[in-house]
Parts: C-alpha cells; sequence; structure tokens
C-alpha cells in the first residue's frame, strides 16, 4: 500500500485512533495506550498500513503536537497557584528527577559497566514524557492533590533533565578526554540553552498578551496562539534552544499578564485533540519493536531502575516538602512515560560517547516502547487508587 499519498495516510490513522479509542474504552485503559498500539500496529515495522516515508512526512506532528503540550503545561505556573502549592513542585521535581538518574548511574557502576556509559545513561532517565500523563488526567477529568501537583512537576521536570544531562555529560566528557577539556564550557551549555529558552519564550508570551488584547474574535485570538507557538518551535530549534522550555515560558507568561488567558487556553484546548491523536498514533507508528530483544541486560535493568529511582525520589520531594500522604504514595508511578525530551538527548549522546551512542540510543528508544505502552496505565491506576478519578470513562 506504499502508492498512498499524504492526505489519504493522515485520514487512514486519524479514522484508527478513533477506532482505537472506542475499544480503548471497552476494555477501560486510557485512549493514549490505544493510539500507540493502533500505530505501532499499522506502521511500518508490523502490518505496513502506512510506510516509513509516509511516517516520515508526517514527523512535523510530533514537534507542533509537543509545543502545544509545552503550551498547555506552562498554564500550571499561574502565581496565584504558584503560591497555594509553594516550593513543593520544584522540590519533587529534582528529587525525581535526579533520583532516577542517580538509581539507574548505581546499579550499572555497580555492576561493572563503563562509567562515562552509565552516567550519560542514566542522566537520560530524568525525562518523563508530559504527553501520555497529560492526556490521562484529561481524558478522566482527574482532579485532587496528586494531579495538582503531577502538572507542575512534569513541568519542570524538563528543565530538571537537560541540567541533570549537561552535568553528566561534562562529567563523561571530563573522563574520556585526553585533551583538557573546559569543564565549565561544558556545565555552561545547558545552563545556557535553559536560560535562553525561557528568556525567548517569556518575551513570546509578552507579544500573545497584546495579541489577544488587540485581536478580540475568538477564531483570531485562536489563530494568534497557533502562530505564536510554530514561531516558538520553529525559532527555538534554529538557535538550538529546547521548544518544550520556551513554549511552557511563553504560556506561564502569557497566563500571569493576560485576562483573557482563560478564554485562549480553553479555544487552544479545542483545537488539540486531533493533534495529539495523531501525535500518538505516529509515535507508536514509529516505534521499531524489531529492537526489543537487542537490548539485553542493561536495557533490562534500565527500564526498573529508572521507575524505582522516579518512584522513590518522588516521595522522598513529597516528604520533604511535607504534603499530603497521598502524593507521597503515588505521584512517583505517574511519572512513568517517556519520549520526546529523552529521544532527542541520545541524539547529543551520540555525538559526545559515540562508542556508546547507538547502544544508549537503542536502550532508551526500546525503554520508550515499553514506557509508553505501560505508563498511561499506571497512571490511570495511580490516580485512580488516588481517589482522583471518580467515573471510569
Amino acid at each position: 500500500m506504499g502508492d498512498l499519498n499524504l492526505y489519504t495516510s493522515l485520514a487512514i490513522a486519524m479514522l484508527l485512533a478513533l477506532l482505537s479509542s472506542k475499544l480503548m474504552k471497552k476494555i477501560k485503559l486510557p485512549n493514549v495506550t490505544g493510539y500507540l498500539i493502533i500505530g505501532l500496529l499499522a506502521g511500518p515495522y508490523c502490518l505496513k498500513i502506512l510506510s516509513k516515508d509516509v511516517i516520515d512526512q508526517l514527523s512535523i506532528i510530533p514537534d507542533i503536537a509537543l509545543g502545544f503540550i509545552a503550551f498547555s503545561i506552562g498554564a500550571e505556573f499561574k502565581l496565584s497557584y504558584l503560591e497555594q502549592v509553594g516550593k513543593a513542585p520544584v522540590i519533587i521535581a529534582f528529587t525525581e528527577g535526579f533520583g532516577a538518574t542517580l538509581a539507574v548511574d548505581l546499579i550499572l557502576i555497580a555492576l561493572g559497566n563503563d562509567v562515562s556509559f552509565s552516567i550519560v545513561l542514566g542522566s537520560i532517565a530524568a525525562a518523563t514524557a508530559p504527553a501520555a500523563t497529560l492526556m490521562v488526567v484529561r481524558q478522566y477529568k482527574a482532579k485532587g492533590p496528586v494531579t495538582d501537583m503531577l502538572l507542575p512537576v512534569v513541568a519542570i521536570d524538563d528543565a530538571v533533565a537537560i541540567i541533570a544531562f549537561g552535568l553528566s555529560v561534562a562529567i563523561a566528557k571530563a573522563i574520556n578526554s585526553t585533551e583538557s577539556v573546559s569543564l565549565a564550557a561544558t556545565i555552561l551549555d545547558p545552563v545556557l540553552e535553559i536560560l535562553g529558552a525561557l528568556l525567548f519564550g517569556a518575551l513570546l508570551g509578552v507579544i500573545l498578551k497584546f495579541l489577544t488584547k488587540w485581536f478580540t474574535g475568538r477564531g483570531n485570538r485562536l489563530s494568534a496562539a497557533i502562530a505564536m507557538i510554530l514561531v516558538c518551535i520553529g525559532v527555538s530549534n534554529m538557535l538550538g534552544l529546547s521548544p518544550l522550555m520556551a513554549c511552557m515560558a511563553m504560556s506561564a507568561i502569557f497566563v500571569n499578564l493576560s485576562s483573557v488567558s482563560d478564554k485562549v487556553f480553553e479555544q487552544v484546548d479545542r483545537f488539540t485533540p486531533p493533534v495529539f491523536m495523531l501525535f500518538f498514533f505516529v509515535s507508536g507508528a514509529d516505534l521499531n519493536i524489531n529492537i526489543l530483544p537487542s537490548v539485553g541486560v542493561i536495557g533490562l535493568l534500565y527500564v526498573i531502575f529508572r521507575v524505582v529511582g522516579k518512584v522513590a525520589g518522588a516521595a522522598l520531594g513529597a516528604k520533604i516538602s511535607n504534603v499530603e500522604a497521598v502524593v507521597k504514595k503515588y505521584l512517583g508511578y505517574t511519572l512513568i512515560p517517556q519520549a520526546g525530551v529523552a529521544i532527542g538527548l541520545t541524539s547529543v549522546a551520540m555525538e559526545v560517547v559515540p562508542e556508546y551512542g547507538t547502544k544508549i540510543r537503542t536502550i532508551v528508544l526500546c525503554g520508550t516502547v515499553i514506557y509508553e505502552l505501560i505508563g498511561p496505565v499506571v497512571t490511570k491506576l495511580a490516580l485512580k487508587k488516588a481517589g482522583e478519578i471518580q467515573s471510569v470513562a
């Protein structure tokens, strides 16, 4: 079926994703899981309904979807809300992120793996994919202390992952290097990347505030928001900044400056379902399930100990911040999904530790397959156990 054109392929992708959501409802699993599985089955590595060329042509969709996801998560940073929750999300994001990194580092080094390989792979463990979690929260209209803590923690998590990766890469370079590499420069790179993204995003947030004040129609405001998200993604990619951080900063500034932000976010939320549906379908189609057997023991340890580190780290952070017991007990389990940022970091790893780059990428991609399939289900179960999903749709 290689002769399908792009439009037909898009239509097939959306119709299959819609049908999978009906099936998921029957077996009481999150829609996200259905989109991923149906994408995996229809993709070039299983039934080949959609070819690799088509999936490559659709690769623009994940970039756009991640921009929208970051934009909706940034809305959680409303100052009035942050004053209410306090420092807890920041503390928990750091403890769960570095908890995952340390857990993977320690087990790999303890079992005699190369130190620079272990710490670069371990640092990627910090990243959590916000998309699947956000979709589960939305689908089941989850409400309560775990959900309230989850969204800001996932938002800050990306910054933590980039910091952990930057520091680990700096150490790995120092260990591997024969000539003297400036440690300060290597540590400064990720810091500048984060600061640059935050400043650029903040600037766009101010511009969006004026645009939504100037244009008063609902359609016009939605168009302005979409245009700014696309500008944010495009320019961030050109400048080597994190588009996720920039889009998050843009909506965080916008939500605090604009009196019409609620209306704009409501419009954006109505626009995004097909984009998110396609994003998960394409992500599923892009998962090469054939690489699963090749990762062996190290891959298995990465998958298990990343979760151990996340759960223990989140519980520790919740204890330090003195938040509700229910947050301490269940929050870690909602942080399992891993995708975009982690895969992006493996590209950098291939340059930093080229001798291990392919191995790291394979392990992380396999982890992604496993986490993206079980993550949404575990998130749903954790939120249900925490009493935050009332009626299961």
